[in-house]
């Protein structure tokens, strides 16, 4: 059960990645069928920017959200909507934080919110911004991972800090339309395929990992048994 879980998530996000057989050809195709396209671009919006400031401090606890710089979606990309003090960066992430190769990449439901650290907000979060501003010039998903891998061989994005990492600990985060909010979790950002030097995914072992080609990441993720807010989390599953 706990691998399932763990496709189920891998499906979903941050850090954000699609393992080989993670679905059913059958709800690939569905979900495809469902989001083939962006919608329009006011589906993905929040009207209030304070309620998009509030989801995205839900992202961590208060004594990290509440001194973390914080961005909202507009027409033209990510803005800065309140100043940080501690170096780590909140925001709502949307479907296309995941890999192209998502079936709900266009899913206009997905809210994630995502609070970086400083080493992930100046290196790994950048990925995320170059793809929104694609996404909101109307770029396809081919010309999005044609862009980004670009950028990276050409170093104009910045190479993954070390020790970048992230919180998802809100009650209120859409994963997608199967794992909904799934669990309160840490996810941790480690260059190239680093599963087994952590020793992800062993019998016992609290780390999951998901390679990520097309960020040139491993993403470990860490359950942990409370949300933002102090309220205990559903037990996990194994």
């Amino acid at each position: 059960m706990r691998k399932v879980t763990l496709r189920i998530l891998v499906l979903v996000l941050l850090a954000e990645i699609v393992l080989p057989g993670a679905i059913s050809a059958a709800r690939a195709q569905e979900a495809t069928a469902k989001y083939p396209a962006m919608a329009p671009l006011d589906n993905y919006l929040i009207a209030d920017a304070s309620a998009e400031i509030a989801l995205a401090r839900s992202g961590a606890p208060a004594s990290i959200a509440d001194n973390a710089e914080v961005m909202v979606l507009r027409r033209t990309g990510y803005e800065t909507a309140a100043k940080g003090t501690n170096g780590f960066l909140c925001i709502v992430e949307r479907g296309w934080g995941a890999t192209t190769d998502f079936p709900e990449f266009w899913n206009p439901k997905i809210r994630s919110p995502i609070c970086f650290n400083a080493a992930a907000a100046r290196s790994f979060a950048q990925i995320y911004l170059m793809k929104t501003k694609l996404v909101l010039q109307g770029k396809s998903k081919a010309e999005i991972l044609a862009a980004t891998t670009s950028a990276m061989d050409k170093k104009e994005l910045p190479p993954l800090e070390a020790g970048a990492m992230c919180y998802m600990f809100s009650k209120q985060q859409y994963l997608n339309d199967e794992g909904l909010n799934w669990h309160p979790h840490l996810m941790f950002f480690v260059s190239g395929d680093a599963g087994k030097s952590w020793g992800a995914d062993l019998p016992g072992s609290p780390v999951m990992a998901a390679n990520d080609p097309e960020e040139r990441a491993t993403i470990m993720m860490v359950w942990v048994g409370q949300w933002s807010d102090g309220s205990p989390a559903p037990p996990m599953e194994h």
